[in-house]
Order: structure tokens, then sequence, then C-alpha cells
């Protein structure tokens, strides 16, 4: 049997008679107490701090995983310069119906042979200034390579033709020859006396040092206007 006494008739101190106050409601009201109590766990519950799963979690809802194929291959191989001999040899194999019949006379080149260290340069009349600034300062980006180094005078004159061949098949219109530096610079002299007589060159030009300098050409083409292969 609990004694409920008033404030007057007691005394107890003011901390006692604030405890036994909240004894009463407890006793009077044991539902409400339950449920403050309640309110009272969640509220300590959402005031803890989240752990770092949580807040990861949070932070990358809704984010879909990478698909790995549209990631680009870093790894992938530097396009290597096509191999003259081997151009040679197809041009060879296949006559000359793919170079379309240009022939080129070694006369010129052999009237005008060009040092091993000479600068090489050539434009057609009509050709913008700009662009074959653009071409000098290799801001062109070439299609094909061809290196002759190793090659006989032949095997050179068919690997050139066999190259502008290709680039015109895919409507290309900058090349790069490595024609070398060697002390008589044979094939450069070559080089310079074939492409200044090619129907399809618009110009050429000694490529930047870090292009090869001397030792190779850059070759800007006439574009395929009607190429079966690209219509507009």
């Amino acid at each position: 049997m609990f004694i409920i006494m008033s404030n007057k008739d007691s005394a107890l101190s003011k901390e006692q008679q604030s405890l036994l106050k909240q004894f009463k409601k407890q006793i009077t009201h044991p539902q409400t107490t339950q449920l403050l109590q309640q309110q009272a766990v969640e509220k300590a519950k959402a005031e803890e701090p989240e752990n770092d799963w949580d807040l990861f979690k949070k932070a990358t809802q809704g984010v879909q995983k990478l698909d790995h194929a549209n990631i680009a291959n870093l790894n992938q191989t530097k396009r290597k310069k096509l191999d003259a001999q081997t151009l040679a040899k197809r041009v060879a194999a296949e006559g000359s119906a793919e170079t379309e019949g240009a022939e080129l006379s070694d006369t010129q080149a052999v009237l005008n042979p060009v040092g091993s260290q000479q600068t090489l340069s050539y434009r057609i009349a009509t050709l913008q200034h700009r662009v074959f600034e653009d071409l000098k300062a290799g801001n062109l980006r070439w299609f094909e390579a061809v290196d002759l180094h190793g090659c006989t005078v032949e095997q050179a004159r068919a690997a050139v033709l066999q190259v502008i061949q290709m680039a015109k098949d895919e409507n290309q219109n900058v090349i790069k020859i490595v024609h070398g530096k060697g002390p008589e610079a044979i094939l450069k002299t070559y080089v310079n006396g074939w492409l200044r007589q090619h129907r399809d060159v618009l110009a050429f030009v000694s490529a930047p040092e870090n292009q090869g300098g001397t030792g190779a050409v850059l070759v800007l083409l006439k574009r395929t206007e009607k190429n079966p292969k690209y219509k507009q």
C-alpha cells in the first residue's frame, strides 16, 4: 500500500519531492510513461553519428556500376610504319593498275641531288599558305607512314606509289615517307624527285624534328572527289 503525502506534511527535500511526483505519474499513467521512454530511445538513436559504411551507402545510392566495355584501352599498341619491301612486293604481284600507271622519272632526281641534312620543301602555286604552314609544323595528322630503309630504288618507288594509292582509297590526304639521312642521301634525292612529278601531290616538306626531321617528309595529297566508298 502506498501512502501519498502532501508537500505541506512532508519534510522531504525538493529533489525527493520531484522524484516522488515522477513516481506518481508512472503509477497513474503507465502508458504515457512508456511512450515517452520509447521516444527518448529513438531520439538518442537518431542523434548517434553514422558510421563510415552507412555514410558510404548513402553517398553511392543510385550510382550504377561502370560498363567495362566503355573504358578506353590505354595499352593499345602504337601503329607501326608500313614495310616498304612488303609494299613493293604487293605492287609487283598486283601490277601497276592500283597506282593508275603513274610513271615517275628518275631524271629530275639525278639532275637535282639533295644533301642528307637538307630540308625538303615543295608546294603547288595554288595551295593556301596556311595549309602549307600546318603541314610544315606537323599539325596535320598523317594517315599512314612507310619506311624506305633497306630498299632498292625500285622497291622504294613501288612503295611510294603504293602508300599514295592506299591513302587515296581511304580518302586520306596526308602521309609520311621515311627516306633516311644516308651520307649520299640517295633515297632522299629520289623521293624528292618522284613527289614533285606525282599528279596527286599538292605539297611536301621535311618533317618536324619530333617526327623524323630531315630524314622524313610529310606529304599532302589531293582529296579523292568521286570515291564510291565515300558517297556524300
